[in-house]
């Protein structure tokens, strides 16, 4: 069975807190598993969360600030030390490549896994895929950023009534999506398009032209919101968004589904987040992420 949901596995922005792990996101996408910025904890959070390194196919790191990284070293050793049978794919901005190469080997261990190491060198695709399209675009702030974007290609949802009423059965089905015709019955005649689904996740930024590009029609969003409006100056300042900047962006890409998370330890209860995501005009669906939540891709439309 197809598992597509994130895993949370820390919330804090900067400094963990008693109740917040730093960050780390595990995007599970039918069978394959992308680690996003892995903070400080992110072992203990994944043993926690019941997430394996045998699960982990990529490791995505929007920028090397310690909260979005220090866990690199730990969660490279322990994908050589269970001998995860497949290579593991690392992605992070070409500028850090020194910070990337420090935590990789940070202490002696033994490697028994390839990891391929592929900086961000530019905005565009990483992965055409399949099973999905890895994109990436540019982020502000102080340093060197980028959020990530998983696309799935879009696909054809056969209608049985029209294939019954053209005497279409069986393996034939499958000739018919194969070659885009069959007997004189197209594909687009007993078929209609499938939107493949996507995920965007947009840390550490100012509003900009990359957080509106990866939101756009997202059906998942997993999104920054450090501070609450009322510091949006100090939002500003240190390249972050506020909640009400979260769920504007959200509301105007249509996004099914927004995920608020990368909260500052200034604020012991996140339920205001929330709220003025709301204010925003957000009306989607809304989870203010806590540690350990799991949350699944909307149903297709």
């Amino acid at each position: 069975m197809s598992v597509r949901e994130l895993v949370v596995l820390g919330t804090a922005g900067q400094v963990p807190t008693r109740h917040r792990n730093h960050n780390g996101y595990v995007l599970l996408w039918d069978g394959e598993g992308i680690l996003f910025d892995p903070g400080e904890g992110t072992q203990r959070q994944m043993l926690h969360a019941g997430v394996a390194a045998h699960d982990l196919n990529r490791v995505c790191v929007t920028h090397f600030h310690g909260d979005h990284s220090l866990g690199l070293a730990g969660v490279i050793q322990r994908v050589n030390l269970d001998r995860v049978p497949h290579p593991v794919t690392a992605h992070f901005p070409a500028g850090g490549e020194h910070f990337f190469e420090r935590l990789r080997y940070s202490t002696a261990y033994h490697e028994t896994v390839r990891l391929r190491v592929e900086p961000v060198r530019a905005p565009g695709v990483l992965a055409p895929g399949p099973p999905y399209e890895l994109s990436a675009a540019r982020l502000s702030h102080p340093v060197e950023a980028y959020g990530y974007r998983v696309t799935e290609p879009d696909g054809r949802r056969m209608l049985p009534e029209r294939l019954a009423a053209h005497g279409i059965t069986g393996p034939d089905v499958a000739r018919l999506q194969r070659d885009g015709a069959l007997r004189g019955v197209t594909l687009d005649e007993v078929s209609v398009r499938r939107r493949g689904q996507r995920f965007a996740f947009v840390m550490d930024t100012r509003l900009c032209d990359g957080v509106h590009e990866l939101a756009d029609g997202c059906d998942l969003l997993v999104i920054e919101s450090t501070f609450l409006d009322e510091d949006t100056a100090l939002a500003e300042e240190y390249g972050h968004l506020t909640a009400g900047q979260a769920g504007r962006v959200a509301a105007d890409a249509g996004v099914r589904h927004l995920v608020l998370t990368h909260f500052s330890q200034r604020y012991a209860d996140p339920a205001a987040f929330g709220e003025q995501a709301r204010a925003a005009g957000f009306t989607g669906e809304l989870t203010v992420a806590r540690d350990l939540d799991r949350v699944p891709l909307p149903r297709r439309r």
